[in-house]
């Protein structure tokens, strides 16, 4: 296990590199940079914008601007300075990550707090009318895209008032004590986690559905229903065990697709 480990570890060092290495050429291919957008003001001197190009290291070759990121980054931990924000890179993306971590796990919530539910109702509700009606709202959800989602749902909080309709805290949010620090953070999550939550939450209740009427057709089940146990325990203690182990893969997987998916919400 600990060699699997490794070896997977050091994989993720080229990997990581190729990903660094072809961000840094497209950004270095496009055109202009954020000096240039300086340069369009004439408050702004040229000596003023050469000296911070020679600064930066932007007037030379970019092996020699990769060369020089990549050993800031390994061995001083360094990602550079934010022009627009004027603040070290690891800040602003700690701030930014931080959010985005919060958003992650308040979707996760919705999608797995209602999918399991209502997947084991569809799957033992099979062929009735509760079963098609959650296939024809999973169906409908996932044709909807998550920037439309997010607008109705804008529209939604602007129309009552009942949500707030943009930012992660309120204005006085230093000033509240912890417990209505939490509740204001809930607060403007609700619409976000449901725009992010509710995309991945109708193929996980199907996936829910079938593998719970996968195990409910084995041999044990039967045995447990001839036994005389009720629906209900042969459901919840038996088939549902098993029936969840292939869910328990998928988490991971959609916590990953959650934090790299969440990018239009949050804008």
């Amino acid at each position: 296990m600990r060699t699997y480990a490794l070896r997977r570890l050091l994989q993720t060092i080229p990997l990581l590199l190729g990903i660094s290495l072809i961000t840094f050429l497209l950004l270095y291919l496009a055109p202009g940079d954020f000096l240039n957008q300086m340069a369009e003001n004439p408050s702004i001197s040229a000596e003023t914008i050469e000296a911070m190009r020679v600064r930066f290291g932007l007037d030379r070759p970019w092996y020699v601007q990769y060369g020089i990121y990549l050993r800031n980054v390994v061995f001083n931990f360094d990602f550079g300075q934010s022009f627009s924000r004027h603040q070290p890179v690891f800040e602003v993306l700690s701030e930014g990550f931080t959010n985005t971590l919060i958003l992650a796990v308040a979707a996760a919530l919705v999608t797995w707090g209602l999918a399991l539910p209502l997947g084991i109702w569809a799957a033992v509700r099979q062929h009735s009318w509760i079963d098609r009606a959650l296939s024809l709202i999973a169906f409908i959800w996932l044709s909807i895209p998550e920037i439309l989602s997010g607008l109705l749902l804008l529209m939604f909080a602007a129309r009552t008032g009942w949500f707030p309709i943009g930012g992660m805290r309120s204005l006085d949010y230093d000033e509240l004590d912890s417990i209505s620090q939490f509740w204001d953070v809930a607060h403007h999550l609700v619409l976000p986690a449901l725009v992010v939550g509710l995309i991945p939450l109708a193929s996980r209740m199907r996936q829910m559905r079938g593998s719970l009427l996968d195990v409910l057709r084995l041999d044990y089940v039967t045995t447990a229903r001839a036994k005389g146990l009720s629906e209900r325990t042969v459901i919840v203690k038996h088939a549902l065990r098993n029936a969840r182990n292939p869910m328990v893969t998928l988490f991971g997987y959609t916590l990953g697709a959650l934090v790299s998916g969440s990018f239009i919400a949050e804008i």
